[in-house]
Protein backbone atom coordinates (compact mmCIF):
# COMPACT_ATOMS: atom_id res chain seq x y z
CA UNK A 1 0.00 0.00 0.00
CA UNK A 2 1.40 2.92 -1.37
CA UNK A 3 -0.35 6.55 -0.21
CA UNK A 4 0.13 9.68 -2.46
CA UNK A 5 0.23 12.95 -1.87
CA UNK A 6 -1.49 15.72 -3.51
CA UNK A 7 -1.61 19.34 -3.09
CA UNK A 8 -4.37 22.63 -4.03
CA UNK A 9 -5.55 25.58 -2.78
CA UNK A 10 -8.32 24.52 -0.98
CA UNK A 11 -9.76 21.38 0.51
CA UNK A 12 -12.63 20.84 -2.20
CA UNK A 13 -9.39 21.27 -5.46
CA UNK A 14 -7.70 18.85 -3.42
CA UNK A 15 -10.79 16.31 -3.09
CA UNK A 16 -10.96 16.76 -7.17
CA UNK A 17 -7.46 16.02 -7.56
CA UNK A 18 -8.00 12.77 -4.91
CA UNK A 19 -11.01 11.31 -6.73
CA UNK A 20 -9.65 11.92 -10.46
CA UNK A 21 -6.18 9.93 -9.01
CA UNK A 22 -7.41 6.84 -6.82
CA UNK A 23 -11.02 6.97 -7.44
CA UNK A 24 -14.34 8.04 -5.30
CA UNK A 25 -13.65 5.43 -3.21
CA UNK A 26 -10.40 6.82 -2.16
CA UNK A 27 -9.11 6.58 1.51
CA UNK A 28 -8.21 9.91 3.27
CA UNK A 29 -4.86 9.05 5.24
CA UNK A 30 -3.49 12.59 6.46
CA UNK A 31 -4.26 16.59 6.01
CA UNK A 32 -1.80 19.18 6.87
CA UNK A 33 -1.64 22.86 5.89
CA UNK A 34 0.96 23.27 2.72
CA UNK A 35 2.21 27.20 1.99
CA UNK A 36 -0.79 28.67 1.13
CA UNK A 37 -2.86 25.53 0.83
CA UNK A 38 -3.54 22.19 1.59
CA UNK A 39 -1.79 18.60 0.95
CA UNK A 40 -3.35 15.89 1.52
CA UNK A 41 -2.39 12.06 1.86
CA UNK A 42 -4.37 8.87 0.43
CA UNK A 43 -4.94 5.48 -0.72
CA UNK A 44 -6.78 4.00 -3.21
CA UNK A 45 -9.40 1.51 -2.12
CA UNK A 46 -7.62 -1.13 -4.05
CA UNK A 47 -4.56 -0.60 -2.16
CA UNK A 48 -6.29 -1.28 1.02
CA UNK A 49 -8.02 -4.41 0.01
CA UNK A 50 -4.76 -5.88 -0.88
CA UNK A 51 -2.97 -5.12 2.12
CA UNK A 52 -5.73 -6.43 3.79
CA UNK A 53 -5.73 -10.11 1.67
CA UNK A 54 -2.42 -10.00 2.05
CA UNK A 55 -2.73 -9.48 6.44
CA UNK A 56 -5.38 -12.45 6.10
CA UNK A 57 -3.00 -14.48 4.21
CA UNK A 58 -0.03 -13.83 7.01
CA UNK A 59 -2.28 -15.73 9.66
CA UNK A 60 -0.75 -19.00 10.42
CA UNK A 61 -2.86 -22.41 8.93
CA UNK A 62 -5.56 -23.41 11.00
CA UNK A 63 -6.15 -19.88 12.65
CA UNK A 64 -9.44 -19.61 13.19
CA UNK A 65 -11.57 -17.30 10.14
CA UNK A 66 -13.42 -15.82 12.86
CA UNK A 67 -10.25 -14.12 14.82
CA UNK A 68 -9.61 -13.18 11.01
CA UNK A 69 -12.66 -11.05 10.78
CA UNK A 70 -12.37 -9.46 14.04
CA UNK A 71 -9.12 -8.18 12.99
CA UNK A 72 -10.20 -7.19 9.79
CA UNK A 73 -13.56 -5.76 11.41
CA UNK A 74 -11.07 -3.45 14.09
CA UNK A 75 -8.55 -2.57 11.19
CA UNK A 76 -11.96 -1.45 9.44
CA UNK A 77 -13.23 0.78 12.16
CA UNK A 78 -9.72 2.62 13.30
CA UNK A 79 -10.09 3.66 9.32
CA UNK A 80 -13.18 5.27 9.74
CA UNK A 81 -12.18 6.80 12.81
CA UNK A 82 -9.26 8.09 11.68
CA UNK A 83 -11.22 9.13 8.14
CA UNK A 84 -14.02 10.92 9.99
CA UNK A 85 -10.89 12.59 12.30
CA UNK A 86 -9.56 14.07 8.79
CA UNK A 87 -12.47 14.51 7.18
CA UNK A 88 -13.82 16.96 10.13
CA UNK A 89 -10.55 18.64 9.88
CA UNK A 90 -10.45 19.78 6.32
CA UNK A 91 -14.29 20.52 6.66
CA UNK A 92 -13.26 22.72 9.40
CA UNK A 93 -10.66 24.27 7.48
CA UNK A 94 -13.12 24.99 4.63
CA UNK A 95 -15.36 26.55 7.08
CA UNK A 96 -12.99 29.25 8.58
CA UNK A 97 -11.48 29.56 4.88
CA UNK A 98 -14.83 30.21 3.19
CA UNK A 99 -17.50 31.40 6.13
CA UNK A 100 -15.18 32.53 9.42
CA UNK A 101 -17.97 34.67 11.10
CA UNK A 102 -19.68 30.94 11.06
CA UNK A 103 -17.15 29.34 11.94
CA UNK A 104 -16.23 31.53 14.94
CA UNK A 105 -19.84 31.80 16.12
CA UNK A 106 -20.25 27.71 16.43
CA UNK A 107 -17.53 28.07 18.51
CA UNK A 108 -19.00 30.23 20.32
CA UNK A 109 -21.88 28.85 20.92
CA UNK A 110 -19.51 25.05 22.02
CA UNK A 111 -17.72 26.77 24.69
CA UNK A 112 -21.22 28.70 25.69
CA UNK A 113 -23.00 24.92 26.81
CA UNK A 114 -24.93 24.51 23.24
CA UNK A 115 -25.20 21.16 22.31
CA UNK A 116 -23.39 20.38 18.51
CA UNK A 117 -26.72 18.98 17.41
CA UNK A 118 -27.78 22.66 17.89
CA UNK A 119 -25.40 24.67 16.78
CA UNK A 120 -24.81 23.24 13.62
CA UNK A 121 -28.50 23.91 12.90
CA UNK A 122 -28.13 27.64 14.50
CA UNK A 123 -25.29 28.89 12.56
CA UNK A 124 -26.85 27.41 9.26
CA UNK A 125 -28.70 30.75 8.83
CA UNK A 126 -25.47 32.72 9.24
CA UNK A 127 -24.38 34.09 5.41
CA UNK A 128 -20.88 33.09 4.43
CA UNK A 129 -19.92 36.41 3.89
CA UNK A 130 -21.34 37.76 7.08
CA UNK A 131 -19.70 39.69 9.54
CA UNK A 132 -19.00 38.65 13.19
CA UNK A 133 -21.77 40.95 14.54
CA UNK A 134 -24.14 40.04 11.53
CA UNK A 135 -23.50 36.20 12.54
CA UNK A 136 -24.28 36.76 16.53
CA UNK A 137 -27.59 38.95 15.38
CA UNK A 138 -28.90 36.40 13.69
CA UNK A 139 -27.89 33.20 15.57
CA UNK A 140 -29.99 35.35 18.39
CA UNK A 141 -32.56 35.60 16.02
CA UNK A 142 -33.02 32.27 15.37
CA UNK A 143 -32.45 31.10 19.60
CA UNK A 144 -34.97 33.48 19.89
CA UNK A 145 -37.60 32.20 16.98
CA UNK A 146 -36.84 28.57 18.36
CA UNK A 147 -36.84 28.95 22.15
CA UNK A 148 -40.84 28.59 23.54
CA UNK A 149 -41.50 30.48 26.35
CA UNK A 150 -45.11 31.52 28.00
CA UNK A 151 -46.17 35.02 26.70
CA UNK A 152 -48.49 35.75 29.63
CA UNK A 153 -48.51 35.00 33.52
CA UNK A 154 -51.19 31.15 32.84
CA UNK A 155 -50.56 29.51 35.96
CA UNK A 156 -51.69 32.56 37.89
CA UNK A 157 -54.09 34.33 35.54
CA UNK A 158 -55.82 31.27 34.40
CA UNK A 159 -54.88 28.63 37.72
CA UNK A 160 -55.35 25.33 37.13
CA UNK A 161 -53.52 22.44 39.56
CA UNK A 162 -49.60 21.92 38.84
CA UNK A 163 -46.85 19.15 39.78
CA UNK A 164 -43.87 20.60 40.19
CA UNK A 165 -41.54 17.54 39.12
CA UNK A 166 -37.92 16.90 38.62
CA UNK A 167 -34.44 15.20 40.14
CA UNK A 168 -33.52 16.14 44.36
CA UNK A 169 -32.10 19.90 45.19
CA UNK A 170 -33.34 21.44 41.95
CA UNK A 171 -35.46 24.06 44.19
CA UNK A 172 -39.13 22.19 43.98
CA UNK A 173 -40.30 23.48 47.41
CA UNK A 174 -38.93 27.20 47.38
CA UNK A 175 -40.17 27.50 43.99
CA UNK A 176 -43.71 26.17 45.45
CA UNK A 177 -43.59 28.86 48.13
CA UNK A 178 -42.49 31.42 45.28
CA UNK A 179 -45.37 30.70 43.10
CA UNK A 180 -47.98 30.22 46.36
CA UNK A 181 -47.17 33.79 47.49
CA UNK A 182 -47.60 35.14 43.53
CA UNK A 183 -50.77 33.64 43.73
CA UNK A 184 -51.85 34.68 47.16
CA UNK A 185 -50.91 38.21 46.35
CA UNK A 186 -53.45 37.86 42.90
CA UNK A 187 -56.32 36.39 43.66
CA UNK A 188 -56.63 35.93 47.66
CA UNK A 189 -55.38 32.98 50.29
CA UNK A 190 -58.82 31.30 49.56
CA UNK A 191 -58.15 30.64 45.97
CA UNK A 192 -54.90 28.19 46.31
CA UNK A 193 -54.46 24.94 48.19
CA UNK A 194 -50.72 22.91 48.56
CA UNK A 195 -50.29 19.33 48.01
CA UNK A 196 -47.29 17.26 48.72
CA UNK A 197 -46.38 13.32 47.62
CA UNK A 198 -43.30 14.01 49.94
CA UNK A 199 -44.14 12.25 52.85
CA UNK A 200 -40.23 10.48 52.91
CA UNK A 201 -38.26 14.09 53.87
CA UNK A 202 -39.72 15.86 56.63
CA UNK A 203 -37.88 18.26 56.33
CA UNK A 204 -39.24 19.21 53.14
CA UNK A 205 -42.72 18.58 54.12
CA UNK A 206 -42.69 20.62 57.31
CA UNK A 207 -40.84 23.31 55.18
CA UNK A 208 -43.83 23.60 52.66
CA UNK A 209 -46.41 23.24 56.02
CA UNK A 210 -44.35 26.67 57.42
CA UNK A 211 -45.20 27.95 54.16
CA UNK A 212 -48.50 27.24 54.07
CA UNK A 213 -48.91 28.56 57.53
CA UNK A 214 -47.35 32.30 56.52
CA UNK A 215 -49.67 32.35 53.93
CA UNK A 216 -52.76 31.16 55.29
CA UNK A 217 -52.77 28.02 52.78
CA UNK A 218 -54.01 24.51 53.69
CA UNK A 219 -51.47 22.08 53.30
CA UNK A 220 -52.70 18.41 52.12
CA UNK A 221 -50.14 15.09 52.34
CA UNK A 222 -51.30 13.03 49.89
CA UNK A 223 -50.06 8.85 49.73
CA UNK A 224 -50.93 7.41 46.07
CA UNK A 225 -53.60 8.09 42.84
CA UNK A 226 -56.68 7.60 45.15
CA UNK A 227 -55.64 9.85 47.48
CA UNK A 228 -54.64 12.73 44.75
CA UNK A 229 -58.40 11.45 43.32
CA UNK A 230 -60.16 12.38 46.46
CA UNK A 231 -58.11 15.42 47.57
CA UNK A 232 -58.43 17.25 43.98
CA UNK A 233 -62.20 16.49 44.22
CA UNK A 234 -62.80 17.96 47.30
CA UNK A 235 -60.29 20.88 46.57
CA UNK A 236 -62.11 21.48 43.26
CA UNK A 237 -63.32 24.89 44.18
CA UNK A 238 -59.81 26.37 44.22
CA UNK A 239 -58.49 28.46 41.51
CA UNK A 240 -55.01 26.96 41.80
CA UNK A 241 -53.31 23.96 43.38
CA UNK A 242 -49.62 23.24 43.41
CA UNK A 243 -48.72 20.33 44.50
CA UNK A 244 -45.09 19.22 45.21
CA UNK A 245 -43.30 15.75 45.07
CA UNK A 246 -40.90 13.95 45.75
CA UNK A 247 -37.40 14.79 44.60
CA UNK A 248 -35.36 11.29 42.83
CA UNK A 249 -32.60 10.56 40.83
CA UNK A 250 -33.73 10.65 36.88
CA UNK A 251 -32.39 7.03 37.11
CA UNK A 252 -34.51 5.90 40.11
CA UNK A 253 -37.25 3.37 38.78
CA UNK A 254 -39.31 5.53 41.26
CA UNK A 255 -39.95 8.35 38.45
CA UNK A 256 -42.08 6.38 36.64
CA UNK A 257 -44.03 5.72 39.76
CA UNK A 258 -44.17 9.07 40.84
CA UNK A 259 -45.34 9.94 36.89
CA UNK A 260 -48.30 6.76 36.98
CA UNK A 261 -49.34 8.74 40.59
CA UNK A 262 -49.77 12.36 39.12
CA UNK A 263 -51.29 11.00 35.76
CA UNK A 264 -53.85 8.89 37.63
CA UNK A 265 -54.89 12.17 39.38
CA UNK A 266 -56.61 12.96 35.85
CA UNK A 267 -56.12 15.54 32.63
CA UNK A 268 -56.37 17.97 35.30
CA UNK A 269 -52.99 18.08 36.41
CA UNK A 270 -49.91 19.52 34.61
CA UNK A 271 -46.65 18.70 35.37
CA UNK A 272 -43.93 21.16 35.36
CA UNK A 273 -40.20 20.14 35.08
CA UNK A 274 -37.87 22.39 36.89
CA UNK A 275 -34.28 22.41 35.06
CA UNK A 276 -30.98 23.09 36.46
CA UNK A 277 -29.20 25.88 35.05
CA UNK A 278 -26.30 24.54 36.61
CA UNK A 279 -26.24 21.16 35.14
CA UNK A 280 -24.39 19.98 32.13
CA UNK A 281 -26.37 19.10 28.55
CA UNK A 282 -25.86 15.29 29.18
CA UNK A 283 -27.70 15.36 32.57
CA UNK A 284 -30.74 18.03 31.16
CA UNK A 285 -31.38 15.28 28.76
CA UNK A 286 -31.65 12.35 31.20
CA UNK A 287 -34.06 14.45 33.24
CA UNK A 288 -36.55 15.39 30.37
CA UNK A 289 -36.42 11.91 28.91
CA UNK A 290 -36.94 10.58 32.71
CA UNK A 291 -39.82 13.06 33.60
CA UNK A 292 -41.54 13.71 30.11
CA UNK A 293 -43.21 10.05 29.23
CA UNK A 294 -46.64 10.52 29.54
CA UNK A 295 -46.13 14.30 28.52
CA UNK A 296 -45.25 17.56 30.46
CA UNK A 297 -46.67 21.14 30.47
CA UNK A 298 -44.14 23.26 30.53
CA UNK A 299 -40.54 23.75 32.45
CA UNK A 300 -39.02 26.47 35.11
CA UNK A 301 -35.66 26.88 34.73
CA UNK A 302 -33.91 27.07 38.28
CA UNK A 303 -30.49 28.12 39.97
CA UNK A 304 -29.96 30.95 37.14
CA UNK A 305 -27.56 32.84 39.55
CA UNK A 306 -25.55 29.69 40.45
CA UNK A 307 -24.60 29.21 36.78
CA UNK A 308 -22.35 30.06 34.45
CA UNK A 309 -24.36 29.90 31.54
CA UNK A 310 -28.08 29.18 30.93
CA UNK A 311 -26.92 27.63 27.73
CA UNK A 312 -27.64 24.27 28.86
CA UNK A 313 -30.91 24.52 29.89
CA UNK A 314 -32.07 26.52 27.02
CA UNK A 315 -30.30 23.80 24.36
CA UNK A 316 -32.61 21.19 26.20
CA UNK A 317 -35.99 23.67 25.70
CA UNK A 318 -35.68 24.14 22.33
CA UNK A 319 -34.43 20.37 21.64
CA UNK A 320 -36.94 18.90 23.25
CA UNK A 321 -39.72 21.77 23.09
CA UNK A 322 -40.34 22.50 26.14
CA UNK A 323 -42.25 25.96 27.01
CA UNK A 324 -39.93 27.84 29.80
CA UNK A 325 -42.81 29.47 32.54
CA UNK A 326 -40.59 31.12 34.93
CA UNK A 327 -36.98 31.47 35.86
CA UNK A 328 -35.82 31.16 39.44
CA UNK A 329 -32.40 33.21 40.38
CA UNK A 330 -32.42 32.65 44.55
CA UNK A 331 -33.57 31.76 47.69
CA UNK A 332 -36.00 34.79 48.26
CA UNK A 333 -39.79 34.28 48.56
CA UNK A 334 -41.04 35.22 46.18
CA UNK A 335 -38.73 38.20 44.88
CA UNK A 336 -36.65 35.66 43.07
CA UNK A 337 -38.95 34.17 40.49
CA UNK A 338 -39.30 36.11 37.36
CA UNK A 339 -41.32 35.40 33.91
CA UNK A 340 -38.97 34.23 31.18
CA UNK A 341 -37.48 37.96 29.44
CA UNK A 342 -35.81 36.54 26.13
CA UNK A 343 -33.15 39.37 25.76
CA UNK A 344 -31.78 38.44 29.38
CA UNK A 345 -31.54 35.19 28.39
CA UNK A 346 -30.37 35.25 25.28
CA UNK A 347 -27.61 37.20 26.61
CA UNK A 348 -26.80 35.10 29.35
CA UNK A 349 -26.32 32.55 27.16
CA UNK A 350 -24.34 33.94 24.26
CA UNK A 351 -21.70 36.01 26.38
CA UNK A 352 -18.60 35.00 26.87
CA UNK A 353 -17.84 32.57 30.29
CA UNK A 354 -15.38 34.60 32.77
CA UNK A 355 -11.95 32.82 33.03
CA UNK A 356 -13.53 29.80 30.95
CA UNK A 357 -9.85 29.18 29.21
CA UNK A 358 -9.68 25.57 30.98
CA UNK A 359 -13.22 24.70 29.59
CA UNK A 360 -12.91 26.17 26.30
CA UNK A 361 -11.81 24.31 23.28
CA UNK A 362 -8.81 25.42 21.17
CA UNK A 363 -9.20 26.35 17.60
CA UNK A 364 -7.25 23.21 16.88
CA UNK A 365 -9.09 20.72 18.57
CA UNK A 366 -12.70 21.25 17.16
CA UNK A 367 -12.41 19.46 14.13
CA UNK A 368 -11.98 16.31 16.86
CA UNK A 369 -15.24 17.61 18.53
CA UNK A 370 -17.16 17.35 15.73
CA UNK A 371 -15.69 14.17 14.27
CA UNK A 372 -16.99 12.47 17.27
CA UNK A 373 -20.14 14.18 17.16
CA UNK A 374 -20.37 12.86 13.53
CA UNK A 375 -19.60 9.35 14.63
CA UNK A 376 -22.21 9.14 17.56
CA UNK A 377 -24.47 10.44 15.26
CA UNK A 378 -23.66 7.94 12.20
CA UNK A 379 -23.04 5.40 14.20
Amino acid sequence: MTPQRFVGATSREVLKKVKQALGDDALIVANRPFGTGIEVTALAASDLAGGTRARAGAVSEGADPEGVVAHMMREMGAMKAMMQRELAGMAWSSLKQRAPARAAMMKSLLDAGFSAALARELIAVVAEDATGANAHKAVSGEIERRLPLAEFETLVEQGGVYALVGPTGVGKTTTIAKLAARCVVRCGAASLALLTTDSYRIAAHDQLRVYGKILNVPVHAIKDTHDLKVTLSELSHKKTILIDTIGMSQRDQLVAEQTALLMGGGATVKRLLLLNATANAATLDEVVAAYAKGGIHGCIITKVDESASVATALDSAIRHQITVHYVTNGQRVPEDLHLPNRTYLLHRALQPIKDGAAHNLRPDEFPLVMAAAQGSAHG
